[in-house]
C-alpha cells in the first residue's frame, strides 16, 4: 500500500506542477491589447465582400428613382447598330438599360477565326466616345486593328441608320 500512496502523491505533486507552469506564459500586462473587429463586421464581409451590406430597404421600392432620367439613356442608333453588325455572334446578355451587349464566341462570315465581345454605349449622344468595345479570341484579346475596325462599322452603321430616320 505505501507503493500506491508514494505514486498517488507524485501523481499530484506532478498534476499540481502542470497547473502552476500553466501561468508561466501569460501575456505581457505591459503589451497594448489585441484589437478586434465586431463579429457582425466580420460576417457582413464574409457574406457581402469588401462593398459592405446592401445600404437599401424593402421601403425604397416605394420610393422614387433618383436616377429616373439616367434609366435607358443610351444611344438607340448605336445600339441599333451594334446588334446587327455583331449579329452573327451568339447573344449572351443585352441590357438596354446599362447600355452592355455580350456576346458568344462565333466566327465572322468568311473568318476563321471565332471572336466574343462585349459593347459598352456609355452616353445618349451618337458619338465614337459613347461607344466601348472590346474583343476577345480562343487565345487571348483581339487585336486593336480588329477592335477599331468593328468600331468603324458599328459607328457607320448607326450614322446610316440616323440618316435613314431622318427622311421620314
Amino acid at each position: 500500500m505505501t507503493a500506491k500512496r508514494i505514486a498517488n502523491a507524485f501523481g499530484l505533486i506532478g498534476l499540481s506542477a502542470l497547473l502552476v507552469g500553466c501561468g508561466m506564459f501569460q501575456r505581457d500586462p505591459a503589451a497594448p491589447p489585441v484589437e478586434t473587429r465586431p463579429a457582425q463586421e466580420i460576417l457582413d464581409q464574409e457574406i457581402y465582400g469588401d462593398e459592405g451590406p446592401p445600404s437599401s430597404t424593402i421601403w425604397d421600392f416605394f420610393r422614387g428613382s433618383q436616377d429616373a432620367e439616367n434609366v435607358g439613356s443610351v444611344n438607340r442608333y448605336i445600339w441599333n447598330a451594334a446588334l446587327e453588325t455583331l449579329s452573327f455572334l451568339p447573344l449572351d446578355n443585352v441590357d438596354p438599360f446599362t447600355g452592355v451587349i455580350s456576346t458568344g464566341y462565333g466566327t465572322p462570315p468568311g473568318g476563321g477565326r471565332a471572336y466574343r465581345a462585349t459593347v459598352y454605349v456609355s452616353d445618349p449622344a451618337l458619338d465614337a466616345r459613347s461607344l466601348n468595345v472590346a474583343l476577345m479570341t480562343r487565345s487571348g484579346p483581339a487585336s486593336a486593328a480588329t477592335v477599331l475596325a468593328v468600331e468603324d462599322a458599328i459607328l457607320t452603321r448607326a450614322r446610316q441608320l440616323r440618316q435613314r430616320d431622318s427622311r421620314y
